[in-house]
């Protein structure tokens, strides 16, 4: 079938080379039974490519199911894709076929598949290579004849490395692989696309289509749409229900578009991973290690400020090594300006009596110094997981939902750092 046909058919908007590839392969791996992996950023339109395999395919009139892996629950995934017996586990009051024993002789769409268990990820490996499963509670081996086509936006390569997918159904699933273009990689597209939804919506709702000016139009076309063609959509469905004008000039379409840099917060110049040009995994690691490393300073200005208190008459060379160093460390065209209490007079008698109220013990201080916390993030995490199983008497539910992560997460990470709750 032509590439113009096959976007007719499917609604496909765009002649970008990217995705006229990227279709073309769609069409020639149609009619086999080859396994096909479909790589590309959230919201580029990955489902459709399923579709348009299924729909091209000899198994056309058979059945075909989507299936989000990383929307069900790890303990259940495996029941839902192979099924169970009953009693197979709490809350199994009946037998149930999973999606490989009801798609029998269809095909099957495994979206996120990076986010599969390594248990399920071997079941899954098992299917493609033999067609046989068991159910979750059973020893009795099923046959299905079932085409998988897989999706992920994850660098499953990178995974295998990690330890986080095996590396055996990594090759098994990219027999023919099928990389989508984002839509920053197929600007000329975006102003179809966006004609497009408008046009539709007007339709829905009965009225005029907006449009955009030349100058609305650039700022469009250079937008970098980091959710992709989901994103565009949703842009172009605000324009038409929000905006009082429907030729959209440049300073309207901004008040739509979101800011491209939020994060504002600072980055650890001294840090290792600086060098490497790394950055951290997500801002609570961050604000983690900024929180460690002023605990620290705290604990040498109180130090510092212990010392000035019994030794008053070294109080300004502890100044000036101070300043020094701070000097030496943030080199900056500015003065530090000493604190007016800092430098005793000379007239200074210490008093005979002292309050020992207002004064740690010299050993105390140097006894909380020795004390190196960790800074390790990991250790941390470990930390704050073993802490909220304990406050929450080991309810996992109770703990993930303190720790502000999901369920699943936390199975994942008691694993990881094993922690037996």
């Amino acid at each position: 079938m032509e590439i113009q046909s096959i976007k007719n058919r499917f609604g496909i908007i765009g002649n970008s080379p990217a995705l006229n590839h990227a279709l073309n392969v769609a069409a020639q791996v149609a009619n086999t039974d080859l396994t096909v992996l479909i790589v590309g950023e959230s919201g580029v339109g990955k489902e459709a490519f399923s579709q348009i395999i299924h729909a091209l395919s000899a198994r056309k009139h058979n059945p075909f199911i989507a299936v989000n892996c990383g929307a069900i629950p790890e303990g259940t995934i495996d029941s839902e894709l192979f099924g169970h017996e009953k009693g197979a586990f709490t809350g199994a009051v009946d037998s149930r076929k999973g999606y490989f024993e009801t798609v029998n002789g269809g095909t099957i769409f495994l979206d996120e598949i990076g986010e599969l268990p390594i248990g399920t990820q071997a079941r899954l490996l098992r299917v493609l290579e033999a067609g046989e499963f068991i159910r979750v509670g059973s020893s009795k081996v099923q046959k299905t004849d079932v085409r998988v086509i897989a999706a992920t936006n994850k660098d499953l390569l990178e995974f295998t490395q990690n330890g986080k997918f095996r590396e055996d159904l990594y090759y098994r699933l990219s027999t023919v692989p099928i990389r989508v273009p984002s839509l920053r990689d197929r600007k000329e597209d975006i102003p179809l696309l966006f004609r497009k939804f408008a046009v539709d919506f007007a339709e829905r709702y009965k009225t005029a289509p907006v449009q955009l000016d030349d100058d609305a139009r650039q700022i469009l076309v250079n937008y970098p749409w980091p959710g992709n063609v989901r994103e565009l959509k949703n842009i172009a469905d605000q324009i038409s229900v929000l905006s009082t004008d429907k030729i959209i000039s440049a300073q309207g379409l901004r008040r739509f578009l979101p800011e491209t840099n939020q994060n504002r917060l600072p980055m650890l110049v001294n840090s290792p991973m600086h060098g490497n040009k790394q950055e951290f995994g997500n801002e609570r690691e961050l604000l983690y290690k900024l929180f460690f490393d002023m605990k620290k300073d705290v604990t040498e200005l109180k130090k510092m400020f212990v010392e000035i208190l019994q030794n008053p008459g070294e109080a300004s060379a502890a100044v000036a090594y101070t300043k020094e160093s701070l000097m030496r460390e943030y080199p900056m065209n500015m003065e530090i300006q000493q604190p007016a209490t800092a430098v005793l007079p000379s007239s200074y008698v210490q008093p005979a009596v002292q309050q020992p109220a207002m004064i740690m013990p010299h050993d105390d201080i140097y006894a909380h110094e020795e004390v190196e916390e960790s800074l390790n993030i990991m250790d941390k995490e470990k930390e704050l997981i073993e802490k909220a199983l304990k406050k929450h008497k080991g309810k996992r539910k109770d703990a993930a939902s303190d720790l502000g992560i999901s369920e699943r997460t936390l199975y994942r990470k008691l694993k990881e750092y094993d922690i037996n709750d």
